[in-house]
């Protein structure tokens, strides 16, 4: 699907993050994608005249922190974007590991996989619908370098790609609506499941009787 024509801006700066809403159980219908939640941080990447910056969902400026995101992001072809995505480092089996992150354990192999667009050559996407962010990502991503990925999303009944990433020892899914737009805070148009057995799911139980 095509990105409709947008009202041209210089720049977006950091914009706050959609938020998923937790849910219960998986969405039913076809009205659904549906992508792996890994265990990582949020990252707002964001290239424009003056460089690339690295954001947390809250704003705070990492681009010092992880140098192969920076880099990949500095050799996509174009003028500017701002990619929404997870910052994620593996441990040896392949597996992402939160405490590598939070300790701050070789921060030069943590990558990026980018599952949302916001901004693309001065154009605001946030109103395009997920499906058509989603296309111009793709084409954005096609040549990236060692640093981004893509985190590519599946169509398939939610419950049957929930029980998938929970065999993987994957923290969950984000489930998207169909024809949604990106919107900061919370919403109802992204649904997080988790899995309960996770590191994620136990780190949380920990910290709560700590």
């Amino acid at each position: 699907m095509p990105v409709r024509a947008s009202i041209p801006r210089a720049s977006v700066g950091f914009v706050t993050p959609c938020l998923p809403s937790l849910a219960d159980r998986p969405p039913k219908g076809a009205g659904w994608i549906h992508e792996s939640k890994r265990d990582g941080f949020r990252m707002m990447v964001r290239r424009n005249g003056v460089g690339v910056r690295l954001f947390t969902r809250n704003g705070y400026d990492w681009t010092d922190r992880y140098p192969l995101i920076r880099q990949a992001a500095h050799a996509l072809r174009a003028s500017s974007f701002l990619l929404d995505g997870e910052a994620v480092n593996c441990n040896e089996h392949g597996l992402p590991d939160f405490d590598m992150l939070r300790h701050r354990r070789n921060d030069r192999t943590v990558f990026l996989y980018a599952f949302d667009l916001i901004e693309l050559d001065g154009h605001d996407l946030r109103r395009e619908p997920i499906e058509s962010r989603k296309t111009a990502l793709v084409k954005l991503l096609r040549k990236a370098d060692y640093g981004i990925f893509l985190s590519e999303h599946v169509e398939e009944e939610a419950a049957i790609v929930f029980q998938h990433a929970c065999k993987l020892g994957l923290e969950g899914i984000v489930s998207k609506r169909r024809g949604s737009p990106y919107v900061s805070g919370r919403s109802p148009h992204w649904l997080k499941l988790k899995n309960p057995n996770s590191a994620a799911m136990r780190r949380e139980t920990e910290e709560e009787w700590a």
